[in-house]
C-alpha cells in the first residue's frame, strides 16, 4: 500500500496531479481544496494518499494531511459513499467542519458536495455520529455541548449563528462557535468573538 509520495509536480488541475518520485510518475486523484493549496508545476510537494484497488480499476487519492486522509477513510466506509463523493465532500468541507456537522446532525451540510443528496448525508450522520462522537471527546469536546450549540435559541445569538453560515460556515460550527460565549453580548461582538475562535481551532 503506498502511505504517501514526496516529490515533483509534473501536472496540476482542480482534480487531480501527477507527482515524480524517482523517475515514476503517479497520478493522484485529490479534493479541489488540496490541489488549491498545492505549489506549482515543478516544485516538490508531498501527498498522503489512500490506493483504491477494484476489479476494473486501481487509483490513487491525496490529501494534504493525515487527518484528511483519516476522514476519507471514514466516509468511504459509509454505504454508498465512494471514492469520488468522498473526495468531494473534502472539497468544501474540512475534516472539522464534518465532525461537527455530523455531531450535530447537521445533514443539509453535506449537499453542498456535489453528488450527495439529502438521503445520503443523512446516512453519513446516521452511521458516523458515534465514532465522530468519540473523536470528539478525545479533543475535549462533548457530543451535548454540540447538539446543545446547534439548539441555541435566542434572538441573538440565533441573528450571530446566522451571520456565520452567511460567511460560509456551517450550522453546527457557528453554533458551537458561539455557545463558547457569553450569549448577553451584542450580535457583534459574539460574530466577532466566533470567527476569532473559529480561525483559531481551524488552523
Amino acid at each position: 500500500m503506498i502511505y504517501s509520495l514526496l516529490g515533483k509536480i509534473a501536472e496540476k488541475t482542480l482534480d487531480r496531479v501527477v507527482v515524480v518520485c524517482g523517475g515514476v510518475g503517479y497520478e493522484v486523484h485529490v479534493p479541489a481544496s488540496v490541489s488549491a493549496v498545492l505549489p506549482p508545476v515543478g516544485a516538490e510537494a508531498q501527498l498522503y494518499t489512500y490506493m483504491n484497488i477494484t476489479e476494473n480499476d486501481i487509483s490513487l487519492f491525496g490529501f494534504a494531511d493525515v487527518e484528511s486522509r483519516r476522514t476519507f477513510l471514514m466516509l468511504t466506509g459509509v454505504s454508498g459513499v465512494g471514492p469520488k463523493a468522498g473526495l468531494a465532500i473534502l472539497s468544501v468541507l474540512t475534516p472539522d467542519r464534518i465532525a461537527l456537522a455530523i455531531s450535530a446532525g447537521d445533514h443539509k451540510a453535506f449537499t453542498a458536495a456535489s453528488g450527495v443528496g439529502p438521503k445520503l448525508a443523512q446516512r453519513i450522520v446516521l452511521e458516523l455520529k458515534d465514532k465522530v462522537g468519540k473523536g470528539l471527546a478525545e479533543g475535549g469536546i462533548t457530543l451535548s455541548e454540540v447538539a446543545g450549540a446547534a439548539a441555541a435559541s435566542p434572538q441573538g445569538t440565533a441573528a450571530a449563528i446566522a451571520a456565520l453560515t452567511s460567511l460560509g460556515y456551517s450550522q453546527s460550527e457557528a453554533a458551537l462557535a458561539i455557545a463558547k460565549l457569553d450569549a448577553s453580548l451584542p450580535v457583534e461582538e459574539l460574530v466577532r468573538g466566533a470567527l476569532q475562535a473559529m480561525a483559531g481551532r481551524l488552523k
